[in-house]
């Protein structure tokens, strides 16, 4: 896993998801999640490389935030797709706002449906309460995927 510097740091109370150190994800995290409450909070931290060349969070990250965002919380509030793999089927994301260099950006998922194959699902981006992207998806339910071991050592 690449070197968390400290412009990545995450507020109290958030752990870096520990199952996407590598690949894009890694390359481009980290991302962190929240989960002392009912419903989990994603978050990541505004990098220069999300930044379009304007210092806002490109649209693509956004995208991939919100890809995130809406099959995880689906795995950690859903006992029997906690260790299934989601694949996405459709999701459509409509940006509301910018989200600028420096900005923690807050992530909130709902799951609307749920059928033997496939889970319905929205969401929020947000930064300081605003919204800066909503989304919604359809997911698959796939394969048995490793479990999600989201909270760091010590």
């Amino acid at each position: 896993m690449r070197d968390i510097v400290a412009a990545d740091r995450a507020p109290s109370g958030y752990a870096p998801l520990l199952f996407a150190d590598d690949g894009f994800i890694g390359r481009n995290g980290p991302v962190y999640v929240d989960r002392s409450g009912a419903e989990p909070v994603f978050g990541f931290r505004v990098g220069e490389r999300h930044c379009n060349p304007m210092g806002i969070c490109h649209g693509g990250w956004t995208a991939t935030a919100m890809d995130m965002v809406l099959p995880l919380t689906a795995r950690f509030t859903v006992p029997d797709l906690a260790d299934h793999f989601l694949l996405t089927v459709n999701m459509t994301v409509d940006y509301l706002g910018a989200a600028k260099l420096g900005d923690w950006v807050e992530g909130r998922g709902r799951i609307l449906k749920r059928t033997g194959r496939m889970v319905f699902a929205d969401g929020v981006l947000s930064v300081n309460g605003e919204p800066t992207a909503r989304g919604n998806g359809v997911f698959r339910i796939g394969p048995v995927a490793p479990l999600i071991n989201e909270l760091a050592d010590g």
